[in-house]
């Protein structure tokens, strides 16, 4: 048996991704505002969306990590400590760096704030998890360079009261633990920074100094080769394992995906830990849990380095996404047998759709007729975010997610 409860972390890059998390089962999610994160983008959380968000958070039950694991440089440093205090006072319940004198500055600014050490930082052994939690942290997010054994031996050489978190599932980097200089050079922006441009899954040739202009594929395929671009990691089969190595948290990469993505996702591995915990001795993960992973946009999987070197992690063919579903809906409520929705991509009265719940198995249906806000019957939901409903005798709750198979 694990030393503790498995927790399900889940990514918010915004409002709705945050409230997709909370809804579909997070133990506790991670977000960014717009300083000091590892995701610089529009999106993440200004000081009032960032107390809404952990009030919304605690009603469920939900801690709220946030994220300060850039790499900052001096002129960023006097701004530091009004983002911890406003992080005290909006009620977040730990910060993750990665950088030894935020660390040392947090501690002065928030005595009494947990501290988690990203994955930025590249923990591979217990001397450095030792020191770390000496220095105050109450957290380790390993490298994800590290195999179940390793991890499992930093567990056993470890203060139990520190907790060890692992990213479990999405996008991977062939950086060491994140830290890559691919973007930098190549367009100036600092992945160290949050701003990759995600150089590594670019196309390569290769070209004659004597014979420019002419381009040769460094892989035998005319489009170039995808050298640097890692598969997905994926080890929703594999929770016994984790568990057993000592893992306390589960990381699923993701701030920048939809979500839809942070749903489904976040939903699958809920209901695996819960299916985990039923028979620990016997784990063997339903089938329908696992294809739920499947049905998000994803590159290829792996399953990164937890059984050592990995093996065919690479994914060489190219750099897109495997995109087998789209969401065509969301539950807004169920009353009297009609199931009233607001559209999100096109589809049609016949159509077969899946319906996801969370923790919940998917149900799927052929909505024959569709009905406008007038009641009146139309043939095709076709305007954006437009109002509609259909009849059934289920009752789904609000949030539910209406997706259709592309193919």
């Amino acid at each position: 048996m694990p030393l503790s409860k498995l927790e399900v972390l889940a990514p918010a890059g915004d409002e709705e991704r945050l409230g997709a998390a909370l809804n579909y089962g997070a133990d506790a999610v991670y977000l960014g505002r717009q300083q000091f994160g590892m995701r610089a983008s529009p999106m993440n959380f200004d000081y009032e969306q960032l107390v809404k968000a952990v009030n919304a958070a605690h009603a469920k039950g939900v801690k709220v990590y946030l994220t300060c694991n850039t790499l900052p440089r001096n002129n960023e440093i006097p701004f530091f400590e009004r983002f911890v205090k406003e992080a005290v006072e909006a009620g977040v319940d730990a910060l993750i760096v990665a950088d030894i004198g935020l660390l040392m500055l947090i501690k002065k600014f928030a005595p009494d704030m947990e501290i988690h050490i990203s994955t930025q930082t590249g923990i591979v052994n217990y001397v450095t998890a030792r020191e770390l939690y000496d220095m105050g942290a109450k957290r380790v997010v390993l490298a994800r360079e590290l195999s179940l054994d390793e991890i499992a031996e930093i567990r056993a050489k470890t203060s139990p009261d520190l907790d060890i978190e692992t990213f479990v599932h999405g996008a991977m980097c062939v950086s060491f633990s994140g830290r890559c200089l691919l973007s930098q050079y190549l367009v100036n922006r600092d992945a160290n920074r949050g701003e990759c441009a995600q150089p590594c899954r670019w196309g390569y040739h290769l070209m004659e100094e004597k014979r420019p202009g002419e381009f040769f594929p460094v892989f035998e395929d005319e489009k170039g080769t995808y050298i640097l671009n890692s598969k997905d990691m994926c080890m929703i089969d594999h929770i016994d394992k984790l568990a057993q190595a000592g893992v306390k948290s589960l990381k699923i990469e993701g701030r920048a995906k939809s979500a839809y993505y942070v749903a489904v996702v976040t939903n699958a591995y809920r209901m695996a830990v819960d299916e985990y915990y039923k028979d620990p001795d016997n784990f063997v993960l339903p089938e329908w849990i696992r294809d739920e992973v499947f049905k998000v946009s994803h590159r290829k999987y792996c399953n990164g380095f937890f059984f050592g070197t990995p093996e065919e992690s690479q994914y060489y063919e190219n750099s897109g996404y495997i995109r087998n579903y789209d969401v065509v809906a969301v539950v807004e409520e169920c009353r009297d047998g009609t199931v009233y929705c607001s559209q999100r991509n096109r589809f049609f009265a016949g159509d077969t759709v899946e319906l996801l719940a969370p923790s919940a198995k998917p149900v799927e249906m052929v909505l024959d007729k569709l009905y406008n806000e007038e009641g009146e019957e139309i043939e095709t939901a076709n305007h954006a975010m437009m109002n509609f409903s259909f009849k059934s005798d289920i009752i789904f709750p609000k949030g539910t997610v209406i997706r259709k198979a592309t193919n």
